[in-house]
């Protein structure tokens, strides 16, 4: 069976676009012309110019000589985070803007969570000389202030999401209204791989480019392309995405989704949406979410700005499902910790999402000859306070 997403937008049972009819045309212009756009030849060298001489393409293909000698097996770490901006968001913000320009919009709007999203979007949009308006949860502005700052330093109008947890959710919500409101000249640069159909597949096509460089880097360093473990964190899921894209259909793969436990599955407090989830709609596309029995969405939590969605991609949650992928779900306490030992063992300091897949090694024993890539999929310098007061450094 196939695990990519079939011609109707669904990755099994899940996808699809359940959109307001007021969006319906937005959508509907996106899914339109998005394959044909993408398959363009001007679009693919200006995308491929600006990955190579922007983002700084290829990231590097890093073996963790002391990380691997301490867990027994062969760590390699995609390192997404020496990418401009810090992040693997940049490669899909660098998409959509080639995007949004040839359907004619002058307006982008996005929502962000831990801010990498924005400040990649913000940065696109500079580069471009497009308006930006992003909006943030004000819990989410406030734990993430250095990424703020660089929106409005990049000319961002960064809009504070006040209602309902006052995080990623709700900016979302906001964006979405936005948009409604905003038909013809705004594009909304969706920052996961989350929301109706084509976003999922467009952002996951953007971000694929992680995967198709581990092939080749893994070829050149171990005579394979094909690791035995594929490893990354996911909240919405566009880094995991990126990291299993081309390895999707192939089976000798192994692949593991690691979501945030906050204080725990069982505490209340948590964003495992694998175990906690049900099937429902999520901010126009079918997915497993948090929500109560009566079908309201539960407000999740993690120290990790970037991990505290109620879903989880159309993607993740088919690869939940049918078991092709393995989900394990680590607390605030061990991807810290996962952090801190990243810090001193290699000289790299993760960002908190980024550190949850760290925490695999301590759930899960991989053999010594095992090949394991797991994404760095950004930096720390974001999350320094975090970091500061969870160790009172």
């Amino acid at each position: 069976m196939s695990y990519n997403i079939n011609e109707k937008g669904y990755y099994g049972e899940f996808g699809g676009a359940y959109i307001p009819e007021m969006l319906y045309p937005n959508v509907e212009e996106l899914r339109q012309n998005y394959l044909k756009i993408m398959a363009e030849p001007s679009f693919q060298e200006e995308f491929n110019a600006l990955l190579k001489d922007y983002v700084g393409r290829p990231s590097p293909l890093y073996f963790a000589k002391r990380l691997s000698e301490k867990y027994n097996t062969k760590i390699y770490l995609k390192r997404e985070d020496l990418n401009h901006t810090g992040a693997h968001k940049i490669n899909n913000t660098i998409g959509q803007i080639l995007m949004a320009k040839r359907l004619g919009k002058n307006r982008i709007i996005a929502e962000t969570g831990a801010g990498q999203h924005g400040v990649a979007t913000a940065t696109v949009c500079a580069l471009m000389g497009i308006e930006c308006i992003v909006y943030m949860g004000e819990i989410d502005i406030a734990r993430q202030a250095p990424n703020v700052a660089r929106m409005k330093m990049l000319g961002a109008t960064v809009i504070p999401a006040l209602s309902g947890s006052r995080t990623l959710k709700d900016a979302t919500n906001e964006a979405i209204r936005d948009w409604i409101n905003n038909p013809v000249d705004t594009h909304y640069i969706i920052g996961s791989v989350v929301g109706p159909h084509p976003y999922p597949d467009m952002v996951a096509k953007f971000q694929a480019v992680v995967s198709e460089e581990i092939k080749s880097q893994l070829l050149e360093k171990e005579g394979t392309e094909n690791p035995d473990y594929l490893v990354a964190c996911v909240g919405g899921g566009s880094n995991a995405a990126g990291t299993y894209y081309h390895y999707l259909d192939n089976e000798d793969v192994n692949i593991i989704a690691i979501e945030a436990a906050g204080h725990g599955i069982d505490s209340g407090e948590s964003a495992a949406t694998s175990v906690l989830g049900k099937e429902g709609i999520i901010h126009g596309s079918k997915t497993l979410l948090m929500q109560t029995k009566d079908g309201q969405i539960t407000e999740p939590y993690s120290i990790s700005a970037g991990l505290d969605y109620p879903g989880v991609g159309p993607m993740h949650a088919n690869l939940y499902k049918t078991g092709r992928a393995e989900f394990i779900a680590i607390t605030d306490n061990e991807a810290m910790k996962a952090g801190l030992d990243l810090c001193k063992l290699e000289g790299i300091i993760p960002a908190i999402e980024s550190s949850h897949a760290l925490a695999v090694f301590e759930h899960k024993k991989f053999k010594p000859d095992d090949i394991v890539v797991l994404n760095l999929s950004g930096r720390g310098d974001k999350d320094l306070q975090n970091y500061i007061d969870y160790f009172k450094l």
